[in-house]
This record gives structure tokens, sequence and C-alpha cells, in this order.
């Protein structure tokens, strides 16, 4: 395929304000696909109670779940990088919506599996083709700081999905999940109104020809893929996701640290489910910090081209003392046992300011998550600067592939430590140690963003001299 001159194909509206409305429906949506991944966890008691089986299995299926989405992923982003992406968006987003009510109105165990793996399907679609459609509008100057955003809207999904989850589901765990379906349906009613973006439209080296024109023709094809990972820093950048997605996914049982914390001084079973959502979602607000990363990186890329891996491979690194520290560090819960949802609430919002241990373990949090969320949008940028328009969602999905691989290691093998654990350290204890054990997964991956600091100068000035050459051919 080449770039073509044709009359550009007629789309609706498409001026500034139409742009900006299609950029915060895909943000708004990568955040909700993220609240369906977030949603189960806290409520592993209660479901585990309902269907009569052992937390483990719970999180088998959310284990599962991120295997099955991450491999789905790298379909929809082929045909995506292929065909037009509005349509894909809409069917993926409609079959997670359906997934995740099923696993509202499932009578047992199997049914809710199956569900949530529906679900998985549908949600592969959303990141992979969204990425790709996403990056065709932002120049490369701001690809750190909007696709921090698109980054800090999954990190809010799952801080969403988390405290929906311990809220609503505290007395009913159904409820959560038949919310997060009407949610889905608006999503998807939202797609039919965003522009039809076209693809390579924010490249510098193809915008006089896109100005004056032509069509950016070039569609993936099976014979790129040695070319794909013959590129050294896409071979780092999907590779990292190995381990940094081991000690992300291990992440997803801090809830339940807390709500065996708050257990261990006594509280009840209900109390507790909202104690641990509620502090699992205060201490990850340093994610918010993504923002930072990605602006850091975008100046740091303006005088380097290794700059973007620099910030990750700083910022992963830098982060696991404070993790570490998070996970010991004694922290004393004191909330009224047995008060309704909002009462608890207020009390743990209260002990930030009224209990010195909770206050350090926040700083500490804070720290911790903004150091490693500089990883996400420096990320997202890097594989949109090292490789040509056509390429990127399906890359983007190979990266995601390997992360759901690492995430489904690190949640389903956190919880078998945890259980090992518990004969030397008594819960909590166990949690904290398990917890701390797979933090130490940052270091490989820190040491892989170091090497594609060394590899991606060159990778970025082929992609570039590749899209000149291509807008010179008309």
């Amino acid at each position: 395929m080449t770039l073509s001159r044709r009359r550009p194909a007629r789309v609706w509206g498409g001026g500034g304000t139409h742009r900006f409305y299609s950029v915060v429906v895909f943000v708004l949506l990568a955040s909700l696909d993220n609240v369906a991944i977030g949603l189960v966890p806290p409520l592993y008691g209660a479901i585990a109670d309902s269907f009569e089986v052992s937390r483990r299995l719970l999180g088998l299926v959310t284990a599962a779940s991120f295997l099955v989405s991450a491999v789905a992923a790298v379909g929809w982003a082929y045909f995506g990088d292929r065909t037009n992406r509005k349509p894909l968006l809409m069917i993926g987003t409609l079959i997670w919506a359906a997934g995740t009510g099923g696993s509202g109105l499932a009578a047992n165990y199997p049914t809710f599996l199956v569900a949530q793996l529906v679900a998985a399907v549908g949600l592969g679609a959303v990141g992979s083709v969204g990425f790709s459609v996403v990056t065709d509008l932002i120049s490369p100057r701001r690809r750190g700081l909007v696709m921090s955003f698109w980054g800090l809207s999954q990190g809010i999904g799952t801080l969403a999905g988390t405290l929906v989850g311990g809220l609503l589901g505290a007395v009913d765990w159904r409820r959560p999940f038949l919310v997060l379906t009407v949610a889905g349906l608006v999503a998807t009613a939202a797609y039919l109104f965003t522009y039809d973006i076209r693809r390579g439209q924010s490249e510098p080296e193809l915008a006089g020809a896109l100005a004056s024109g032509a069509e950016y023709d070039y569609r993936i094809s099976r014979t790129d893929l040695p070319t794909i990972l013959g590129r050294r820093t896409n071979r780092w950048l999907i590779l990292q996701g190995l381990t940094a997605q081991a000690a992300f996914g291990s992440l997803v049982w801090l809830p339940a640290l807390f709500e065996e914390r708050a257990r261990d001084q006594g509280y009840s079973s209900a109390t507790a489910i909202v104690v641990g959502s509620v502090f699992a979602t205060l201490f990850q607000l340093g994610g918010v910090l993504s923002i930072v990363g990605g602006l850091i990186g975008d100046a740091l890329q303006r005088r380097t081209p290794s700059g973007r891996a620099m910030v990750a491979a700083v910022g992963i690194l830098a982060a696991v003392p404070f993790y570490l520290v998070l996970f010991f560090v004694p922290m004393r819960i004191n909330v009224p046992d047995g008060a309704g949802t909002g009462a608890v609430v207020r009390a743990v919002l209260g002990s930030v300011v009224t209990e010195p241990t909770v206050g350090l373990s926040l700083l500490t949090a804070l720290l911790a998550l903004a150091l490693t969320s500089a990883n996400s949008p420096n990320w997202f940028a890097l594989i949109a600067d090292t490789n040509p328009p056509e390429h990127r969602g399906t890359v983007y999905s190979m990266g995601n592939l390997v992360n759901g691989v690492g995430r489904a290691a690190g949640n389903g093998l956190v919880g078998v430590a945890f259980h090992g654990l518990r004969a030397a350290f008594p819960p909590p204890l166990n949690y904290a140690v398990g917890l701390a054990a797979f933090q130490l997964f940052f270091i490989p991956t820190g040491v892989m963003y170091w090497l594609a600091a060394r590899t991606s100068p060159k990778d970025i000035a082929d992609v570039r001299d590749l899209l000149h050459t291509r807008a010179e051919r008309l």
C-alpha cells in the first residue's frame, strides 16, 4: 500500500470541539474497562462465600481474565491496523458490557468464570485499538503528556473499580457489575458521535501530504511482523512488561492487605471490606502524578531521543524502596465497626490526619506510585515514536499480551505465596511479605528501560526517515 492522492473521505464534524469530544470518549472508555478489571478483587470474600469456593479460585478468575484480554487484544489490534477502527471499538465495548452483566447475574462459580472471560475478550479491543486511534490525534511533542492522561484514565478506572466494588458491593456484590453494564452501554452510544480519525494524521512528516488531499494507505500485513520484532526498542518495551506487570499484578491484592489488617484489629467482615477498598484507593492516588512523568518525558525527549526511556528507568528503580516501606509500616485503623458505609469512609479519611501511621503510609504510597507512574506515559509514547502508524496498535497489543502474562502471573502467584507464607507469617504479615517480594520484579524492568534508552534514538530516526520518504513519493 502507498500514500495515494484522493479526495479525503467525508466525515461528520472534525472541528476542535468534535476532536476534543472524541478524545474524551476514548479516554473514558479506557477508564471504564479498567473499572471492570478492578471490580472483582475487593469482592473476593463476598463472591467466594456466595459461591462457596475459596478465595484462590476468585484470584484465578482475575488472572485468567488478564490473560484472555491480552491474547484477544492481539487479534483486535491486528484487524484495527488493517481496517476501520471505530466499529471494532463499539463491538468490543458491547462484548465486555455483556460479560460484566452476566457476571452480576451468575448463579454459580462456573457461570461467573465464563462471564468474566467473555468480558475479557471485549476489553482487549478498548486498549489496543483505542491506543492506535489516540496516537493519531497527538503530535510527537505532546505524546508524553496526552498519553499520561490515557494511562491515568486506566489507573483511575482501576481505583474506581476498587472503590465501587467495595462500596456498592459491601452488602450486595452483584450490584456494581450491573451498574457498570449500564455505563458500558452508554459508552457504546457515545462512540456513535466520535470523529473518524485519519491514520497518520498527527505525524509532522506526513502533514503536508495529508493536507493536500493524500491518504495514508499503508496497512499492516503478516510480512511486517519480522520488521516489528527486529526493532530492538520494541523488544525491550515488550519484554519489560513481563516483570513490571508481575509486580503491578500483585498490587491488585492491596485491598486484601488492608482488609486483613482491619480484621486483625477486630473489625467485622463488612467493615473490613470497606476499609480495605478505601485505603487501597487512597494509597494509589500517586498515580495521578503520571502527568508529571509524561511532562518530564516530553521535555527530556526534546533534548535527547533517549529521554523517555531514561525517565521510565529512573522512576521504576527509585520506587522499589518506598513500596517495601509501605507494606511493613505499622498502621492503626480507627473506624466505627458496623456503621454505614459513609461513616466508615469519613473515619478512614479523617485518620489520614489524626493517625500518624496512616499519614506516613499515605505519603510513602504516594511517592511509590508517583515514581512508577512515569512508566506508563513514556511506554505509550515510545511505542508511537518508534513505530509507523500502521504498526502501533499491533505493537501495543504485543506488549499488552506480555503485560497480561506478567500480570496474570503476579496476580495468581502472589495469592499462592500468601497461602504458603501463612505457616511462617500469620495474617496480615503474610500479605505484607508476599507483596514486598513481588516488588523486586521492578528491578529487571528498570534495567530493560535503560537498554531501551540506548536503542531508541536509532529506531526513532528510522521511522521519521521512513515517513518522510513515503510523503515524498506523492
